[in-house]
């Protein structure tokens, strides 16, 4: 069959006789509690319903009712114990998984640590493996487990975070959905007793899971899977050539010279990059100019500044600065630019309305923003 007659069916057959990878779907809580394993059971039956090989590589009921009966209609791979220092534990056995070769294993707590003596010291380098051998992984993890958020989480609760799982763990999946209740929500399942036994509630109540506490990590764990549709889209973008208007985060850039007025510019920025919730980017155009001493001094310190503010910090060439900094802006779509004037009169009055126009013009997508600066 040629391919301008193919059926939806035989491109999707096609597709999977080209995959040589596993696809890596992450459902992200930002509490115990949520409805993760919940909802990635509920997607095995589903996909089972459709005629996939699903199995349960490991699930953690918590003795959950409701999160039991799920688990109970799925063929579960058998655990392999281990014995640990006189102790005896059961740990999920990849090798038992590797031997089924199902097509979707369910694997819950992505941050868990492994026994010593098992194959792999994290769980995560498990899911890895398993991706390798083309097996579809669904799996679950808490905001708090995510390597780069742990200090922020404890300065926050209070609680010291042992297991984690590195970002760029979280960067290989293909898919992450947040598993969302309301604080308000989450509180009365808890008070309910759907989350711990009735013992563990009021302690529970007035430590993790006070409400500010679940407001805060509820906002991180929608960040972190906004970051992920952004890439997703990002990716997407490149690949179908679209244009620069696609975009889901907000990316804020600061175009800066050496003038000493600067530094406003990038501390307003910064500003305006927290109110947005989004990305700081800051932008320089290399010159002659920028040789002279006190000149260079002035923009080493600006761009010290702009890297303790977190921003990203890039320097650009080119004869046209309005050309290289809307090829810049376009080529990773920004949403806002920010541009500082002086008071210019005559000619470098006119020139820089006229390099305004040629950017707006080049990068008729963003969104542009002129600061009027005092010149010091």
């Amino acid at each position: 069959m040629s391919d301008n007659k193919k059926s939806p069916e035989d491109w999707l057959n096609s597709s999977e006789a080209e995959k040589t990878r596993g696809r890596f779907k992450i459902f992200l809580g930002y509490a115990p509690g949520v409805g993760k394993t919940y909802s990635m059971l509920s997607e095995g039956i589903r996909r089972r319903s459709r005629g996939e090989d699903v199995v349960i590589g490991i699930v953690e009921t918590h003795g959950r009712a409701s999160t039991a009966e799920l688990a109970a209609k799925l063929e579960q791979v058998p655990r392999r114990e281990v014995e640990y220092r006189g102790t005896l534990f059961t740990e999920m056995d990849v090798d038992a998984i590797l031997a089924r070769m199902p097509q979707v294993v369910l694997i819950d707590e992505l941050a868990h640590t492994n026994i010593e003596g098992s194959r792999a010291k994290k769980r995560y380098e498990d899911v890895l493996l398993l991706l390798e051998s083309n097996i579809d992984v669904l799996s679950t993890i808490n905001i708090q487990h995510v390597e780069s958020l742990t200090v922020r989480v404890q300065a926050l609760t209070g609680i010291k975070v042992q297991e984690q799982v590195p970002d760029w763990v979280l960067d290989e999946a293909d898919e992450i959905v947040i598993s969302d209740l309301t604080p308000e929500a989450l509180s009365t399942r808890m008070r309910r007793g759907d989350i711990y036994p009735a013992e563990r509630v009021e302690r529970a109540l007035s430590n993790f899971f006070r409400r500010g506490n679940l407001i805060a990590l509820r906002e991180m764990a929608l960040q972190r899977v906004t970051r992920a549709v952004d890439k997703t889209l990002d990716d997407y973008v490149r690949r179908k050539r679209l244009g620069a208007h696609w975009s889901v985060a907000e990316k804020v850039a600061v175009c800066i010279s050496s003038n000493p007025e600067a530094r406003d510019l990038i501390a307003r920025g910064a500003r305006f990059a927290e109110a947005l919730d989004g990305e700081l980017y800051i932008l320089h155009v290399t010159n002659d100019r920028d040789e002279d001493p006190t000149r260079k001094k002035t923009l080493e310190s600006h761009i010290q500044f702009a890297n303790n503010l977190g921003a990203s910090v890039v320097h650009l060439t080119g004869g046209n600065v309005a050309s290289v900094t809307a090829a810049f802006v376009t080529e990773h779509r920004i949403t806002q630019a920010i541009f500082g004037r002086s008071a210019l009169h005559g000619l470098k009055k006119y020139l820089y309305f006229l390099a305004i126009q040629k950017f707006m013009s080049e990068a008729p997508h963003v969104d542009l923003h002129i600061i009027t600066q005092e010149t010091r």
